[in-house]
């Protein structure tokens, strides 16, 4: 007869009961993770959302500064055209210093800079004290948070939808306008530009804890890869040395068609937008018998209008040439400044309502196809050029605004600054069309990489084979 077999002992322990956790399907049930580059994304649009209402401050401070100080429309616009330059040339070395100290890091410092600027104009009863506080400091702080910062994320934390992220991002912009302007100007009109002010060093001061924690500054930091990149995708390499990798650049740059047809249409289109319309739109609606709070919510209107342009913008950046869109927008943008003048009135009637709709369309519809031109033909080194060919940008609009300023002072109308940049658009979308969509080529790139190579970008050689545009 069979010994009975001892079942007790055979399994030490019974098998484990599955659970959800040790479930392979488990993890399906959850939530689908953000990827990291989401968050960075929604934090840059945060900051540039800031740093365009910050930017677009002076123009509601005009009227308030000339009626309690007595200073000239010229005298005031003078700090604001150094505010611009200052903006633009900071945004080249800023994308060198994010490219070797870390995006928080400048970005945290840009804010505080802004914080301190605003904040110190409160006390000062001389024209000088404006050009230390909103022409240096904040133009500084802003300059730090320009469009080449818009570059580095997209480049650095998308592959996939880099084009509709940038155009996103470039409406921070418009955004930020929207937010602000109508805020600024009734506190401005009600309570003193000074309250206006203070708000604006709030603001700043309110979205550093975000950037230092949320803004990671490369992907391989938080452990994964860029949005859509493949797993054989390469990392970026080390950078250069800041302010040498930025000059060095540049000098590749400056060799090259491409960067000087760039150059040239950009700093028309800062004549046309930041230095004339974003500082003057106010002043010129008020001098027809508009009231502030009224202009300034036309030109938020405007900003509305441009999330809408930059988006569509960025979705076409995608899938038309980008000179063509360049010079379409151009085209668009001057014949709409032409007829400008016969359009400002103490009302907002339809034909003026009209103008804003189609120009807030365009506003900044032309950065998300200049960037990927930066991009096409420059290779990693595009967000450096973008920053020099923006300097072009915010060097245009500070001639524009000290230029208007001085038109209206001397002829009594902005009548001339209106017409003059309308016109100009037309030269910049001549430039425009004349570049290629197409990067230069491998064999042009190879002859002249060791004539710019490590000097300019020490890890791509389309700054020198640029001029194949």
């Amino acid at each position: 007869m069979p010994e009975p077999v001892d079942t007790s002992g055979s399994l030490p322990h019974p098998p484990p009961r599955p659970t959800r956790s040790t479930t392979p399907s488990a993890p399906r049930r959850g939530l689908p993770r953000i990827h990291r580059a989401w968050i960075v994304a929604a934090v840059a649009l945060l900051a540039l959302v800031g740093a365009a209402g910050f930017g677009a401050t002076p123009g509601v401070l005009v009227t308030p500064l000339q009626e309690e100080f007595g200073w000239s429309r010229g005298t005031i616009s003078l700090a604001i055209s150094i505010n611009l330059v200052l903006y633009g040339l900071t945004a080249p070395f800023a994308a060198a210093l994010m490219d070797r100290f870390g995006i928080r890091r400048v970005l945290a410092c840009a804010l505080l800079l802004i914080a301190l600027g605003s904040g110190l104009t409160v006390f000062m009863t001389q024209s000088w004290q404006l050009v230390l506080c909103w022409g240096i400091l904040v133009g500084l702080g802003t300059g730090s948070m320009a469009l080449g910062f818009v570059a580095i994320i997209t480049g650095r934390w998308f592959v996939k939808q880099r084009g509709l992220v940038t155009g996103v991002l470039t409406a921070g912009g418009a955004t930020g306008r929207l937010i602000f302007l109508p805020i600024l100007a009734t506190l401005a009109v009600g309570s003193g530009w000074r309250t206006a002010s203070w708000t604006v060093t709030i603001a700043a001061l309110a979205v550093v804890p975000l950037v230092v924690f949320f803004l990671w500054n490369h992907p391989r930091d938080v452990g994964v890869r860029a949005y859509g990149a493949s797993e054989d995708e390469p990392d970026e390499p080390t950078p250069h040395p800041a302010a040498g990798r930025a000059l060095a650049v540049l000098a590749g740059a400056a060799r090259t068609k491409a960067f000087w047809l760039l150059a040239v249409g950009f700093a028309i289109c800062g004549i046309s937008t930041n230095g004339l319309i974003q500082i003057h739109l106010i002043p010129a609606a008020h001098d027809h018998g508009m009231p502030e709070p009224v202009a300034a919510s036309l030109l938020a209107l405007i900003g509305v209008l441009d999330v809408v342009g930059t988006v569509i913008s960025g979705w076409l950046t995608d899938r038309v040439p980008a000179p063509l869109l360049l010079g379409l927008y151009y085209a668009l943008r001057g014949g709409s400044l032409l007829l400008l003048p016969s359009l400002l009135d103490a009302s907002a009637h339809p034909s003026l309502l009209i103008f804003i709709v189609f120009y807030g369309l365009d506003w900044v519809a032309t950065v998300p196809p200049t960037i990927a031109l930066c991009r096409t033909h420059f290779g990693t080194a595009g967000p450096i050029v973008f920053g020099w060919v923006f300097a072009a940008h915010q060097l245009g609009a500070a001639v524009a605004a000290t230029a208007a300023g001085v038109i209206r002072d001397d002829m009594g109308s902005y009548t001339l600054a209106f017409t003059g940049a309308g016109l100009l658009c037309f030269v910049a979308a001549a430039a425009s069309i004349g570049l290629s969509s197409r990067s230069p080529t491998d064999e042009d790139q190879g002859e002249r990489t060791d004539e710019a190579g490590e000097g300019t970008d020490g890890h791509d050689g389309r700054v020198a084979a640029g001029s194949g545009a």
